[in-house]
Formats: structure tokens, C-alpha cells, sequence
């Protein structure tokens, strides 16, 4: 939220005569709930050393929906959990299934680490239709050892990859880093590129089409009362869920508690916390000196699967060479009320449908280090566990 916004909504005294009591309170994220990302020991379980790798993939609004059977030896069952979709602005789950292709990339990498090939069967029960996705497994995958399988470079940036938000140095990306990022991609059937700030004409269309698809997504009251279902605001909610979107700004966290953010109900378009949010990111666009796309012949269940993989190991590129992406997936999503922006990008990248699909586009640029994001652990995500 924008702290302006709310010195509009509640007025000058009330906020700044309260503002010392807050000004202490630790903006950082509670440490256990980023437990997650420190190196974990070779003593666990082979399999759950791997997935403790796996379960620091890129997920849409953060929700972690992979769930795992390990009751095979030397076998990982993946599962998509239906109590985490996003149905309101991924109504055909397919975020969600590149967000299984992100797990399934990073596990594949954290096999290969250990020595081991992975035999994955995607779909092995059949492949979820197209309107939705269903309890059949996501993927079936076999580790075995291999003395010939070589480790993956790209491993070493797990720990190191966190999706930024924060505005960006305007400086164009390194042309050596986007050749990176393009190789980086090379095994998947996808095509991928970069909009710089040359011609400035062209990133202009990308960010108002950006900025269109937000307000939409920020406006539309069941969208966005889906954003704030997942809204964990201060230490207590951040640790107890370790998962959506976490805010810890001790402004936001007096507001909440004063009662004055109300997460019940959808605010009214005008309303001055809303125009705020908008107000930021489109700061934040004009802040962007490039941004990355990607598009796929078709959008099949097996192609967003291969999206995913291939997303991951781009913005893993991209933190190689000291570079930050950010999905800007509004204008991707494919509810009603996002029709227009949708078409836009898609004309705008020449990706005519249902020919090809844009599974991603991202902000990309150099920005300051942020914390991760929490994460649930490894027993979170493990069947019978």
C-alpha cells in the first residue's frame, strides 16, 4: 500500500502523531518463515534434500500449490493442490501449471546435483483439460543414478533468485546478459526477447499496456479480493502462512490494526489506497528499462508445464548476471474484464492466437537486494507425511 494514500484516507494528525510508535517495528520478514532458503543438510532424505530446492520455485501469488507423494523408493509423485488455485484471474489454472514446471525444473536441477537423473512422465493418468486442472498427478519422476549426468550451472542461483518488485535502475541489461538469458533457455520449445529502452516508443507501449492490465486486475472487485485472501500483513500472519503476499511495512501493520484496512471487502475503484497502488506501479513501469517475453506455439497443459521450466531458468540467467525479473501477469490473465489488454500484448509481440500464447512477460532490469520470499517447507508439501 502507499503510505500517502493512507495519510489521505485518515488525515495528517491521526497518522503522524501515531507514526513514532510504529517507527521502530522491523520491516524484514520474520526469519522462520524464511528458513527455507538456507542451504539444508546432506543428512536428509536424498529426495527431500532435492525438494528443498524445488519448493523455491516462482509461484504465482506465492500460493506454493505442489504437494508430493514420496511412498515409491527413489521415486517423487507431484500433485497440484486444488485448495490453491487462483480461479478468479487464472480461471483455466494456467499460471498454476507453469508454476508445477518451475518446481519440476528446479527439482530436475537439484537431482542432477547429487548425481542423479531424473525420468520424468508428465501426466502420466492423462493431461488436465484445458478449463481446468484436476487430482490427477502433474508428473511422475524416477531418480536414478548416473555417473555420466552433469551438474547444472544454474543450481548455484537458486538461493540467490528472489522475484523484485522495487523499481529498477534505469540502465539498459548488459547485451551479454540477454544472450545469457536466451541460452539459458535453449532445451524448450519457446521463444523469448526483450523490449529495451530503444526505440522509446516501443517500451512505452509495454508499459501502458502493463499499467491498463494492473488497474484492471486492482479494480475488478472478485480479482482483487483474491490478492487480499492471500494478504499476510505483519510478523504473526507472515509466519504463521509463510506463503502469498507478504507486507511487513509498519505503517501498513498499525493501519491493519487499527482497523482501517479493511481485507473483507473490495475497496471502490476511487477509493485512495487503490489510486495509490496504481499511482506506485505506474512509477515503478516508468522505472523499467526493459522487459522479457516469452511465447509458446500452442497452450497445451504439456507446453505450460515446458514454459515454466524454461521461465525459471531464464530469471536463474538473469540473477547470474546481477539482473532482476518481475512477472507482470495482469495483461496475460484470461478473465473477461482483461480482454482487451490481453489482445494488446499479444498484437504488440506478434503472437497471433490461439495460434501462440504469451506464457510470460516480465519487468527486467537492475535493482537493489530484497529478502525472499517465505516459503512453507519441505513437510508442508509432502502427502502423508
Amino acid at each position: 500500500m502507499d503510505r500517502r494514500s493512507f495519510i489521505k484516507l485518515l488525515g495528517g494528525g491521526v497518522v503522524f502523531a501515531a507514526l513514532p510508535a510504529v517507527s521502530g517495528c522491523s520491516s524484514e520478514i520474520p526469519s522462520e518463515a524464511i528458513a527455507a532458503w538456507r542451504h539444508p543438510s546432506k543428512d536428509l532424505d536424498i529426495r527431500k534434500w532435492i525438494l528443498s530446492y524445488a519448493i523455491l520455485a516462482p509461484h504465482s501469488h506465492n500460493l506454493q500449490s505442489w504437494l508430493v507423494d514420496l511412498g515409491k523408493p527413489d521415486e517423487i509423485t507431484l500433485y497440484c493442490d486444488l485448495t490453491r488455485l487462483l480461479p478468479e484471474t487464472d480461471p483455466f489454472s494456467r499460471q498454476i501449471v507453469m508454476s508445477q514446471g518451475t518446481f519440476i525444473e528446479l527439482l530436475d536441477m537439484a537431482a542432477k546435483e547429487r548425481g542423479l537423473r531424473t525420468q520424468i512422465d508428465l501426466f502420466p493418468k492423462g493431461e488436465f483439460e484445458a478449463e481446468k486442472v484436476d487430482d490427477r498427478p502433474t508428473a511422475r519422476i524416477r531418480l536414478i543414478e548416473d555417473s555420466s549426468v552433469k551438474k547444472d550451472p544454474l543450481f548455484l542461483q537458486i538461493l540467490k533468485r528472489h522475484t523484485n518488485r522495487e523499481a529498477y535502475d534505469l540502465k539498459d541489461p548488459a547485451s551479454d546478459a540477454l544472450a545469457s538469458i536466451k541460452e539459458s533457455v535453449k532445451t524448450y520449445p519457446v521463444n523469448v526477447g526483450f523490449v529495451l529502452s530503444n526505440p522509446p516508443e516501443l517500451i512505452a507501449k509495454h508499459r501502458t499496456i502493463a499499467a491498463e492490465g494492473w488497474r484492471i486486475e486492482l479494480t475488478t472487485p472478485r480479482t482483487i479480493m483474491e490478492t487480499y485472501k492471500v494478504l499476510r500483513i505483519g510478523p504473526d500472519e507472515i509466519a504463521k502462512y509463510r506463503d502469498g503476499i507478504s507486507i511487513n511495512d509498519p505503517f501498513l501493520r498499525f493501519i491493519t490494526a487499527l482497523g482501517l484496512f479493511d481485507r473483507t471487502k473490495a475497496p471502490a475503484p476511487d477509493d485512495s489506497a487503490t489510486t495509490g497502488q496504481i499511482k506506485d506501479f505506474n512509477e515503478k513501469l516508468v522505472k523499467t528499462p526493459a522487459f522479457f517475453w516469452m511465447i509458446t506455439a500452442g497452450n497445451d497443459r504439456t507446453t505450460q508445464i515446458n514454459a515454466g521450466r524454461a521461465y525459471v531458468r531464464a530469471q536463474l540467467a538473469a540473477t547470474s548476471n546481477g539482473l532482476s525479473m518481475h512477472p507482470i501477469s495482469q495483461a496475460l490473465q484470461e478473465f473477461p474484464e482483461m480482454k482487451n489488454p490481453y489482445a494488446e500484448i499479444h498484437q504488440l509481440l506478434k503472437a497471433s492466437r490461439p495460434d501462440y500464447t504469451v506464457q510470460m512477460w516480465t519487468r527486467l532490469g537492475y535493482a537493489p537486494d530484497i529478502s525472499p520470499s517465505p516459503r512453507r517447507g519441505i513437510a508442508g508439501h509432502i502427502l502423508n507425511a
